[in-house]
């Protein structure tokens, strides 16, 4: 069921199975099968009754994507001269085929929407950094930090820049080089040539196979040229490079493109900044949707997490207010922005580390495996119940001590053979199954808690309406705790604004009642106890939460009613305080 999640919601497959069995009159089962395995069945007739060539029945196929395909199929437990079966089949998969088709269009402009943004984030990060001075020295060095920070996969670096009064190219800086290493037989290229003259960047990612290299830099196997562009002509060429092949990719090309512009039109002085800030305004809710649909567990969490804040706010207005507070119509839009908003900022985390489901990944298990198989052979080394230790220990939220105790022996571990010493277990290695609870390093987890300050840094660039006063604040403070435990800033209690403390509540409430990678979904009952868990520690604020814990059911369905007001840009949300 899993696959055919990604093309439609099973829950409105089988209504529409269910519906086309009862137009048939009764006695009709229905199947529909992914990759040849019959996945859904609705009827009387039991899955192994359907096949590709199974008798008395009749099926279409369905179309997911380009290279997956299934059939929905029909059996009659008796005849009806009054149903034309094949024409209600050919209905029933054009349905699905439309629905198929219209999830594909939906989630094919998500990730456009995320790749432009991706390239805005990045240029409005930028362009504060690169902009911060007119002389060429500092603007590539600011480049050459941004690529850096943005760990592209070249460890090898270079920035050319055009002397305009002799019009000939020469190395401005670079990194990874070893020093003193002669880098101007780099411009004498082909290559280099026409990427200055054409205004194109290039990705090489074999360049033994390129004509238009002829080993001017030896030892290079990839490479990707960016030219830096002004309004009038070609500033220069940012390079980078690496020894082995194919590491680079068409989405390293359009990120760098965004640097080395934002770079060459810091060299002209000249940049417009406003058709920008209007599309970013324009895709605010697709960026949300789409930064959800990063990891399939988080998918929805953060409209969730916008109607339960607004529903819990309307809540405490229909019990009198908080102390005698109530939020006014303009106060619940913002805080339902805030929850659309607030993980923005996880748009600049990594991937592995976002979605990271056990301590080491299984690429490199698969290594630790292998190594721990050739050093069995030369060592007085029970290598399959070592490696079984470590599989508990990478997939365990709390490892057992004597695992752990044991994973610890095993990094002290060295056989010396033929004058190296070989580890059983690396430092890095060490460093994540060594973890006490979770799968994330400390590092990692560093990089997580970034996101609410790094969301409000990106929405500060775009131009909210004067209403929208504390809109980056709950943002900025959704994970901060009473107790000063919290992040980014580590503020406590009254401190900490009352829409934060309510958007934290909430946030933990949806995290933890909805499965994820590394956990499965609680129950309300379970949740529930997890946040009294939280007051008991002094991080959630106790007022607010016995409220949310007395009124839980009433909230939830308060939910809902939100849900049916849901707004696509800032002023259609409505008048709230009528629900």
């Amino acid at each position: 069921m899993t696959p055919l999640k990604k093309y439609i919601r099973p829950g409105v497959l089988r209504n529409l199975l269910r519906k086309a069995a009862e137009m048939a009159g009764g006695g009709c089962s229905l199947a529909i099968s992914f990759e040849g395995e019959v996945v859904i069945v609705e009827g009387s007739a039991p899955a192994a009754a359907f096949g590709e060539d199974g008798p008395g029945q009749i099926s279409v196929p369905i179309h997911f994507d380009e290279s997956h395909s299934g059939r929905l199929f029909m059996r009659r437990d008796e005849p009806d001269e009054r149903v034309d079966c094949a024409r209600l089949l050919d209905f029933t998969a054009y349905s699905i085929q439309e629905l198929v088709d219209m999830e594909r269009a939906r989630r094919s402009i998500a990730e456009e929407a995320l790749a432009k943004y991706r390239e805005l984030a990045l240029f409005h990060r930028s362009v504060p950094n690169i902009n911060t001075s007119l002389h060429m020295r500092d603007v590539v060095n600011a480049l050459i930090d941004e690529c850096r920070l943005e760990n592209y996969p070249g460890e090898l670096g270079m920035i050319f820049l055009l002397e305009p009064s002799r019009k000939v190219f020469r190395l401005a800086v670079q990194f990874g080089f070893p020093f003193g290493t002669y880098l101007q037989p780099m411009v004498d290229s082909d290559l280099f040539h026409e990427v200055a003259v054409s205004g194109r960047g290039e990705i090489v990612n074999d360049l033994d196979k390129e004509d238009r290299w002829d080993n001017e830099l030896p030892g290079l196997g990839s490479m990707i040229l960016i030219p830096i562009n002004s309004p009038n002509r070609c500033e220069g060429l940012l390079i980078l490079a690496s020894r082995k092949t194919g590491v680079f990719e068409a989405a390293h090309r359009r990120s760098l493109s965004t640097l080395a512009s934002v770079a060459g039109i810091s060299v002209s002085n000249a940049f417009n900044f406003e058709g920008v800030q209007k599309l970013m305004s324009a895709i605010l809710q697709a960026l949300a949707e789409a930064i959800d649909a990063r990891d399939p567990y988080t998918a929805g969490h953060s409209e969730r997490v916008a109607h339960l804040a607004v529903a819990f706010a309307h809540a405490l207005n229909e019990a009198g207010g908080y102390r005698g507070g109530q939020f006014n119509d303009d106060e619940l839009r913002e805080i339902y922005y805030a929850g659309i908003l607030h993980d923005v900022g996880k748009i600049g985390i990594k991937e592995d580390v976002l979605t990271k489901r056990t301590r080491l990944p299984e690429r490199r298990m698969d290594v630790v495996r292998a190594r721990f198989q050739l050093l069995g052979q030369f060592d007085d080394f029970d290598w399959g119940r070592a490696y079984e230790c470590l599989c508990n220990v990478n997939r365990a939220m709390v490892p057992e001590a004597a695992d752990l105790e044991y994973v610890r022996k095993l990094g002290t571990r060295v056989m010396r053979r033929n004058g190296a010493d070989l580890r059983y277990l690396y430092d890095d290695e060490l460093e994540n199954l060594l973890l006490a609870y979770g799968n994330l390093t400390r590092d990692e987890r560093r990089e997580i808690q970034r996101h609410p300050a790094e969301s409000e840094r990106i929405l500060q660039h775009i131009p909210m309406q004067d209403d929208f006063s504390h809109l980056l604040t709950i943002i900025r403070q959704h994970h901060e705790r009473m107790d000063g435990s919290g992040y980014p800033d580590g503020i406590k209690g009254e401190e900490i604004l009352l829409q934060s403390r309510l958007m934290a509540i909430v946030d933990i409430y949806d995290a933890v009642t909805q499965e994820r990678h590394y956990k499965p979904a609680y129950t309300r009952s379970e949740a529930m106890k997890i946040l009294q868990k939280e007051v008991d520690e002094g991080k959630l604020d106790a007022e607010l939460t016995a409220f949310f814990l007395k009124n839980i059911e009433n909230i939830e369905s308060l939910s809902e009613q939100v849900k049916v007001t849901r707004a696509t840009h800032l002023s259609a949300l409505g008048n709230l305080a009528n629900l």
